[in-house]
């Protein structure tokens, strides 16, 4: 097994190692390192059935179901703690997965609940070459180099993330629209995430469309996170990742964000999606 870094904020790509066979102690406790190091893993050119994928996913902690898709339905019935991503329709014109063909924001992954999952897996089946690429942030390097004036802005704040939309900006089942961001529904987090552990601290921002900084009138939480996501989201802490079919990607949820391209909608994207169930509240 051999890990190569990019190069830029974030991620590395591990080669020489097989996913779909029993992995050994070994090879998964340095597959854990490196994701904690890198907070992205790639591996190219797997070929995991769904019962091979939750094996593998296993290693990395309990699983969480999927967070509620605007369709009210489970993908996967057989395999209920797998989403499906897709823009492909059945014979009967019913979408077979989440997330469409539109662009999706900036965001972490299921911020809206109190203790979101820490980490998440996809495995592309089928993908458009060229098209439809993931973006990664680093959110630790991001509060690193944040500028002192909106260190001391955010330090103490709390944020609401908003559960009625994904992050491709539809309407969940059972919500309805509010345009007063103060009854937003959603978790309450702090706006820089520490880890209890070893005191690492991060931008904790969830996603932009319908946040709230909870104390502060609507227009002075907008410029406050404007701000931050300017700052959050530039190049120098991204990294873009090209699909390829048989990819699987792995991302720590809890220190970065992500966004993915839009695509042609007449072209087929398959992807099915782990995620890691978070083990404690997020810790300001």
């Amino acid at each position: 097994m051999e890990i190569t870094a990019t190069g830029t904020a974030l991620a590395a790509e591990i080669t020489g190692v097989d996913l779909a066979t029993t992995l050994d102690t070994a090879t998964v406790e340095a597959i854990k390192t490196a994701w904690d190091d890198h907070l992205v893993l790639l591996f190219r050119g797997q070929r995991l059935n769904d019962p091979d994928l939750l094996t593998f996913s296993r290693h990395f902690g309990e699983l969480d179901p999927p967070g509620p898709n605007p369709y009210g339905t489970t993908f996967l019935p057989e395999f209920p703690e797998i989403n499906v991503i897709s823009n492909v329709k059945d014979a009967q014109s019913r979408p077979i997965g989440n997330l469409g063909a539109g662009e999706a924001v900036w965001h972490a992954d299921m911020t809206y609940i109190e203790t979101p999952p820490k980490g998440a897996i996809l495995h592309a089946l089928e993908v458009p070459v060229g098209q439809g690429d993931t973006h990664f942030a680093n959110m630790v390097r991001a509060y690193e180099d944040l500028p002192a004036e909106l260190k001391r802005a955010v330090e103490g704040r709390k944020a609401i993330h908003d559960a009625a939309h994904n992050s491709a900006g539809m309407l969940r089942k059972g919500y309805e629209e509010i345009d007063d961001p103060r009854k937003t529904p959603g978790a309450h987090h702090p706006l820089v995430r520490e880890d209890p552990e070893n005191g690492r601290r991060a931008l904790f921002l969830g996603r932009r469309p319908h946040a709230y900084v909870i104390g502060m009138e609507p227009d002075e939480s907008d410029d406050l996170l404007d701000r931050l996501w300017a700052h959050a989201t530039q190049e120098r802490y991204a990294w873009a990742h090209k699909w390829q079919p048989g990819d699987l990607l792995m991302w720590q949820n809890l220190w970065i964000l992500h966004r993915r391209d839009g695509f042609d909608d007449n072209a087929r994207r398959i992807l099915h999606r782990t995620q890691i169930k978070g083990d404690a509240a997020i810790v300001g």
